[in-house]
């Protein structure tokens, strides 16, 4: 007979159940795993942030002064890591042309070559230009350029002699500023009327919504060019600039709030904000509280897609020269030099601006389409 010790504690069995890792994620969190699923999204949002910082620190990443002259359109210098003799050398460095004293047999006129005996060493952090960093500090640093500060131009130069290069990380800050600006207020001004106009309905709303039809009825291109063209040419620099920003968005918002409308029609019918109503919640805080915060999700897509039609728009409108004015600088102003054919044939390194709005293009449309997928988590 086996006895039985009732003072021993019986085995226990512990069944180790693993939670989700993701089961107490945040929305936030929840949009962020899903977005660095997305290879094309986190390369938007990388090239957004290089993007934005590089329009920040333009007068750093800038090799050369942008309104510093020098030969006209000189082609792009190459880097190089030889000598003149063919030898390997560490430190990079780009040869200057020069007149030769060779002359050509049929134009007689001094063939043009690479200046080997005097390279322009290149380095990082490198002294230049003074300008003011961020507007309040002087300093002479840049990110890259020669070390002795003689002109290296890698995009050549335009028909005055400015460097490409740094016009054109100098004109991002333009591009960019009048892009963000414009989808700010866009967002802003069509997000309130799209949420007012599908929350209150009725009479209101058919009203708002024939106006809001008004708007975008009206063909905008002459429209563009017919109001800027209304502000006199001595205007001040930032008057130019407000009033061409101010069009952009006033010609901008109807889009926006028609979609955010339609998302606010179907949000106003939901159980939790019709309870809402039925405890006497005010409009203000329902419009704040619970269709806000659900309508953002589409409003962020909406002004990650809609930047590149705004930098298209400010490039078209530049290359036709209705939206900067020197002495400002932007991408669609530098396009100006390629109206004609045989300027772009000749001188091919002036569609160098080209390349930034792609880039600028491509950047926010991937990070779009990564947080179109990555706002929907569940």
């Amino acid at each position: 007979m086996l006895a039985f010790d009732s003072s021993a504690t019986p085995p226990t069995t512990e069944l180790a159940v693993k939670k989700p890792s993701h089961g107490s994620e945040s929305y936030l969190a929840l949009v962020w795993r899903r977005l660095r699923r997305s290879w094309t999204g986190m390369a938007g949002l990388v090239l957004v942030g290089l993007l934005i910082f590089m329009a920040i620190f333009a007068d750093f990443f800038a090799p050369m002064d942008p309104k510093a002259t020098d030969v006209g359109f000189a082609p792009p210098q190459v880097m190089s890591f030889h000598d003149k003799d063919g030898n390997f050398v560490f430190q990079p460095r780009v040869y200057a042309l020069s007149d030769s004293e060779e002359l050509d047999p049929v134009t007689f006129q001094p063939i043009v070559g690479m200046d080997y005996d005097n390279p322009r060493l290149l380095g990082f952090f490198v002294k230049g230009a003074e300008y003011q960093l961020l507007g309040l500090i002087p300093v002479n640093r840049h990110f890259f350029g020669s070390t002795d500060g003689q002109p290296v131009h890698f995009l050549g130069t335009d028909k005055f002699g400015r460097d490409v290069l740094s016009r054109a990380i100098i004109g991002s800050r333009i591009s960019l500023t009048i892009a963000l600006t414009v989808v700010f207020i866009v967002t802003i001004i069509g997000t309130t009327v799209g949420m007012v106009s599908g929350y209150f309905g009725g009479t209101f709303d058919v009203w708002l919504q024939r106006f809001v039809e008004l708007v975008l009825a009206f063909p905008q291109l002459p429209l563009y060019l017919a109001l800027t063209s209304l502000i006199p040419v001595t205007a001040p620099t930032n008057v130019f600039l407000a009033f061409v920003i101010a069009v952009m968005s006033a010609l901008g918002w109807a889009q926006m709030s028609r979609e955010v409308r339609g998302k606010t029609l179907a949000l106003a019918r939901i159980d939790y904000v019709r309870a809402a109503m039925a405890v006497g919640a005010t409009d203000t805080r329902i419009i704040m509280q619970h269709i806000f915060p659900n309508v953002m999700s589409h409003v962020i897509v909406a002004v990650t897609l809609a930047i590149p039609s705004v930098v298209l728009l400010e490039s078209f409108l530049g290359f036709l020269g209705f939206a900067v004015k020197p002495p400002l600088i932007s991408w669609g102003l530098m396009l100006q030099d390629t109206a004609t054919y045989s300027v772009i044939g000749s001188y091919p390194w002036i569609l160098s601006p080209v390349g930034f709005v792609l880039v600028t293009v491509f950047a926010f449309n991937a990070l779009g389409d990564g947080l179109r997928d990555a706002v929907d988590p569940y």
